[in-house]
């Protein structure tokens, strides 16, 4: 990947769609070949969790088995145990995520264990991954603050990171869980990581809560992170997270980077098409302000 290429990891399917109600099997699977004729080139496609916890997801494998495969896509999942491993991997998944977080309040909240207990649980997920040849993504939420804790040290952060990528994780994104970062915090944050993580192997998961996540990714750019986490249209967040809206749209992201001199491989008019065509079947409006810009230019003609 050139210095001027940034990779777009789209987790609207997966993080957007599991805090959205009725959503169709349907419009699952035409999200997300809509996503990969854009050019998105990674598509975090489903999770394999309880669907006790996550019922919205529990159609999973029904939409790995119908999408359209296209040469070059990497459709991943969320895996959050061997459980949801196998599952995942009977589906097809190119590759699989693991969960994570750099708060101790959080981890006890999400997954019901302290921080130490979710990474000793994630070593057979990795550990089987890898004898299938696999390749893991590690995710760590509460970044730059927690609903529960409050702010995280960057040091805590570059823990938690250095671990999941010492078991294997070959990328490790960082999550704004709650969108409470700035700039300055969130360039202390990515540079206390870097120093335990190599650059290449990070990436930014910034949530839009405060409208910040434009501004600290462009603040960390110059920093050389080159993997940006994003959801089309502005749908999902944490449903863990009270007063978490929404994860950054791709829409947005992409808009800025572009403007600013970067390639992403992605076709935004097409992007903007998905997104709205989601968003219909949702009975929704789209949370990109590209997207709602580009469309109202559409209807004034």
């Amino acid at each position: 990947m050139s210095e001027a290429t940034v990779k777009i990891v789209e987790v609207g399917p997966r993080d957007g769609l599991q805090n959205e109600q009725a959503v169709t099997l349907a419009a699952k699977i035409q999200l997300v070949d809509d996503l990969s004729a854009a050019g998105l080139g990674y598509i975090e496609t489903g999770s394999f969790v309880s669907p006790k916890w996550v019922p919205q997801m529990a159609d999973s494998a029904d939409v790995f088995a119908a999408i359209e495969r296209r040469s070059g896509v990497t459709y991943a999942a969320l895996t959050p145990n061997l459980k949801g491993f196998e599952a995942a991997r009977a589906a097809g998944a190119d590759e699989v995520a693991i969960f994570g977080a750099a708060s101790e309040g959080f981890s006890q909240k999400n997954i019901n264990c302290s921080i130490a207990e979710s990474l000793a649980r994630f070593e057979p997920v990795i550990e089987a991954a890898q004898q299938a040849n696999i390749r893991v993504r590690g995710y760590v939420s509460c970044v730059l603050g927690c609903p529960y804790d409050g702010e995280i040290a960057p040091a805590q952060v570059a823990w938690v990171a250095e671990q999941l990528f010492a078991m294997g994780c070959y990328e490790v994104s960082l999550g704004d869980t709650i969108g409470v970062g700035t700039p300055l915090k969130a360039q202390r944050m990515l540079a206390a990581v870097a120093e335990k993580v190599p650059m290449p192997h990070l990436a930014l998961h910034f949530h839009n809560t405060y409208g910040q996540a434009l501004a600290n990714i462009a603040s960390c750019l110059p920093l050389g992170v080159r993997t940006i986490d994003s959801a089309v249209a502005g749908l999902g967040g944490c449903p863990y997270a009270k007063g978490a809206s929404g994860n950054l749209a791709t829409e947005d992201v992409v808009y800025m980077l572009h403007g600013m001199g970067y390639d992403t491989g992605i076709d935004l008019a097409a992007l903007i098409g998905a997104g709205q065509r989601i968003c219909q079947s949702l009975g929704q409006q789209p949370r990109s302000n590209v997207a709602l810009a580009e469309l109202a230019k559409q209807t004034s003609n």
